[in-house]
């Protein structure tokens, strides 16, 4: 009887487990193991941060296999280094700053990120010159000896005017009287008529820009686009970018400028098929974004492999790429 007893035991504390181990072979759902993403986006108070936000619950409500989560940051450089030191899988910045990251050059000199992949071409950030009407101004070239505002020292908008005046045979500081100034002391020293330009890089339709074209007498310079190309065999990351008439009060043309594309990168060492599905998932639901983020309304989806300077796309992405068409 104690033999029996004992065996009793044996099978009935025996049976459960089997039951469990055969449920979990063969009935029960295995949980899905899911890829922690961190997304460093910008500061807070931009239009960068809440679409990143968006975009982040969209694949966290979509996809499974993903838990992403999106903070704020400092910006481009900022994110790339973190991507670099493998503490962020995805982040923001533009085609100049990753061309950089991707080479060591530049504000990454020394420490190239060859890892540094395209995941999301989204829009791309126009250079925007404002000149007043009666300043005679019909090219980048008649800027020598004006008054014009470049923006402040080492910001992204004095490096533009730098880079194009440089380009366009200026003698950029010393051959014109430099403003380091930002949008809005501009807007006010044009109507006061103590200014001639103004160098602008923004999304369209810019509220500076509107003021400066309503208020103080400005107009848009349109660029050359011979300019243009030597700037792209200088500085891989531009594109050409028209800004459609009637973007702007009394605009009646089209002005071509120069642009810089900004993206959504990642990492090489992200898995390929992670990097596939939210690809896919951002595009197949683009159309809910846009209504809800103002940038995306700038997005054009077939043109998301196109201005990248060069870099390369992430395999997982290409893959989805390739399926609808566009590689």
């Amino acid at each position: 009887m104690k033999k029996y007893g004992a065996l009793l035991l044996a099978v009935t504390l025996l049976v459960p487990s089997l039951l469990f181990a055969a449920g979990t072979k063969e009935g029960a759902a295995q949980p899905v193991k899911k890829t922690v993403i961190n997304f460093p986006t910008a500061a807070t108070t931009g239009a960068v941060y809440p679409l990143g936000s968006a975009m982040a619950n969209l694949w966290n409500t979509k996809l499974e296999n993903v838990r992403v989560s999106a903070q704020a940051s400092a910006g481009g450089i900022a994110n790339l280094n973190m991507i670099a030191d493998g503490e962020a899988q995805l982040g923001v910045a533009v085609t100049s700053i990753m061309y950089e990251s991707f080479n060591g050059i530049g504000a990454f000199e020394g420490r190239p990120n060859p890892n540094l992949r395209v995941m999301i071409g989204l829009y791309a950030n126009p250079n925007q010159v404002v000149v007043t009407q009666n300043s005679g101004i019909n090219s980048l070239a008649d800027l020598s000896g004006k008054r014009f505002a470049s923006g402040a020292p080492g910001s992204t908008t004095e490096v533009e005017t730098s880079l194009h005046l440089k380009t366009s045979g200026v003698n950029y500081p010393d051959g014109l009287r430099v403003q380091y100034v930002g949008f809005t002391e501009a807007i006010d020293l044009m109507r006061n008529k103590q200014l001639d330009g103004a160098w602008i890089m923004a999304g369209i339709p810019n509220a500076a820009v509107t003021e400066m074209l309503s208020t103080a007498g400005g107009k848009l310079l349109s660029l050359d686009m011979d300019l243009i190309k030597k700037l792209q065999q200088a500085y891989p990351w531009y594109g050409a970018y028209t800004i459609p008439a009637g973007t702007y009060p009394g605009q009646t043309a089209d002005v071509l400028t120069s642009a810089i594309k900004i993206t959504v990168c990642t990492d090489a060492r992200v898995d390929a098929d992670v990097v596939y599905d939210m690809t896919k998932t951002f595009w197949e639901n683009f159309e809910e974004l846009k209504a809800t983020q103002a940038p995306l309304k700038q997005v054009n989806p077939k043109e998301a492999v196109k201005d990248l300077a060069g870099l390369p796309l992430h395999e997982g992405a290409a893959r989805y790429y390739r399926e609808i068409g566009l590689l």
